[in-house]
């Protein structure tokens, strides 16, 4: 199996890129030297067992972690970029994100136009405009003046997905966004990406849904605070990297047009 290349100067289909990244949480190495890239107009999916880095990779991406090494985020330093014009271009959706109960919907979505907004000024037509774009693509529109605690745990995470689509940055990071999706919602979740890669998104996703996970464009597959593998997920090494890293306990096999993931005994 190859580790993920090590990549040089970026390209310009390139979104992100990460050389030689590394991160320690209370002096506990859980991402070694991690270099990758991640293309524009793309849809990567990250797998691995429990405490492979999964999470930590995504946040350190995101520039939510300090780290060793260097990012880049559309052919610039992230640290280059302010605060602001960062949270333009970079949307995140974490895991198990929490938010005040009594808020409602409408104005969470709209705390997702921020990073565009002046200094103290309220949201203009292209705010409300965006806003309810991401309400209607997610389903959530109807529930725009209902409170977050009126709201069940599939429909609060179609609610924080709509905040992060509000932002139409070009580079959007989620965390297990399938969170407490029953499978219909699962299916217009996976429309959605395919829509904003076709607008071209670069979008990255966490996922335990390893065959969700197959039916993105690249997978980089994590084990122990590394990438061992990156690649398409139609190409066998992937699937040998995959099967390693779950101790062979899940088999990988062609239905129709799409891979699936199922468990072995």
């Amino acid at each position: 199996m190859s580790a993920a290349p090590g990549p040089d100067k970026a390209s310009p289909d390139c979104a992100m890129q990460a050389l030689g990244l590394g991160v320690e949480l209370g002096r506990v190495v859980v991402l070694k030297d991690v270099s990758l890239r991640l293309r524009r107009a793309c849809w990567t999916s990250i797998v691995g067992p429990n405490g492979a880095g999964k999470s930590t990779l995504l946040k350190a991406l995101a520039g939510l972690l300090p780290h060793s090494g260097s990012l880049s985020l559309l052919g610039q330093p992230l640290p280059a970029y302010g605060g602001q014009q960062r949270a333009r271009l970079l949307a995140w959706l974490g895991q198990g994100e929490t938010s005040a109960d009594d808020l409602l919907v409408y104005d969470l979505v709209m705390l997702g136009r921020l990073p565009h907004q002046r200094w103290l000024a309220g949201p203009d037509a292209a705010d409300h405009a965006a806003v309810s774009r991401a309400l209607g693509a997610t389903g959530a529109w109807d529930w725009r003046e209902r409170p977050l605690d009126q709201l069940s745990g599939g429909e609060r995470q179609r609610v924080l997905l709509a905040r992060a689509l509000a932002v139409e940055a070009q580079v959007l990071l989620m965390d297990e966004p399938l969170a407490n999706l029953d499978p219909p919602h699962q299916a217009d979740w996976l429309l959605l990406v395919r829509e904003l890669v076709a607008r071209g998104t670069a979008v990255v996703s966490v996922l335990h849904e390893i065959s969700i996970a197959l039916q993105a464009d690249e997978m980089l597959v994590m084990q122990g605070g590394r990438v061992l593998h990156q690649g398409a997920c139609h190409a066998a090494a992937t699937h040998a990297a995959l099967v390693q890293v779950f101790d062979k306990r899940i088999a990988i096999f062609q239905h129709g047009t799409q891979w699936l993931a199922v468990p072995r005994m």
